[in-house]
């Protein structure tokens, strides 16, 4: 049976990142993907421009219409405005229970512009933290939720996802893209054990999208059944292929950055 996959993101217009990525990654992994939009954006390759959020009884409205039809087997949070917004989308799935949550705190976009309004740290850590199965920061978001300096090492990866878990987060996976090196190194700490995943870096200026794509991917093999630490592996697999096919495409004017080609293996 093919798996349902809800998405509560935010929309980007251009399609490579927010719900727009969520949506190619399930169906390119083979789930039925479905969509909560938090906010709308007005974003392209070179960057966001401008943000609208609808008010937070409509996002909650749309998560119970989702639970009240459909069987959701896991569940990507991204892009969450505000605080009140955060407490709406914890309150929704602690009482559907849905069997997995990845939680990509989404606080700066990669053209650098913040995404997270002054509230929502510490609403995620609060209310959102003990219900993920999983959460997914890059190097500056994990700083800021756990309140402490950049990693600048492997070594401060690990820092950062054993504090996240001491804040509540019941695994963690600290994206280490932003680091110097040839490989990129991300590392994930449940509590017992910390497991370190690496994969060559691809150079390329098609990075738009990159940590919706991964922590969709996660979601969607999550809801197939892999366990947490193949799931994992297997979409960084995907989202390396879809970083190193991303110059087939032909979005944006070259002056920001492109999407990543998240059907690849699909499209001649």
């Amino acid at each position: 049976m093919i798996p349902n996959v809800l998405s509560i993101a935010g929309s980007d217009p251009s399609g490579g990142a927010g719900i727009q990525a969520d949506l190619k990654t399930f169906s390119a992994l083979g789930c039925y993907g479905m969509a909560a939009i938090t906010a709308l954006t007005a974003q392209n390759t070179r960057g966001v421009t401008g943000v609208h959020m609808p008010p937070a009884a409509f996002v909650a409205e749309q998560i119970e219409a989702v639970f009240a039809d459909i069987t959701v087997a896991a569940v990507k949070i991204g892009m969450l405005g505000d605080a009140e917004i955060v407490m709406a989308v914890a309150e929704c799935l602690a009482r559907h229970n849905p069997p997995a949550i990845v939680l990509d705190p989404v606080l700066v976009a990669t053209s650098g512009d913040s995404l997270g309004a002054p509230g929502v740290v510490e609403a995620m850590r609060t209310h959102l933290f003990p219900l993920a199965t999983l959460i997914t920061p890059n190097v500056p978001e994990a700083a800021r939720l756990a309140d402490m300096a950049e990693a600048q090492d492997v070594a401060g990866l690990e820092g950062l996802a054993a504090r996240l878990h001491e804040m509540g987060a019941r695994a963690v996976l600290v994206k280490g893209g932003h680091l110097q090196g040839e490989m990129a190194e991300d590392v994930l700490f449940d509590g017992q054990a910390l497991v370190h995943f690496s994969a060559p870096r691809i150079a390329t200026r098609h990075t738009h999208g990159t940590g919706c794509t991964l922590s969709s991917a996660i979601a969607a093999h999550l809801a197939r059944g892999m366990s947490l630490a193949d799931a994992i592996r297997a979409s960084k697999a995907y989202l390396g292929g879809a970083l190193e096919a991303a110059d087939m495409l032909n979005v944006g004017d070259g002056q920001g950055h492109g999407p990543v080609h998240h059907f690849r293996w699909l499209w001649a």
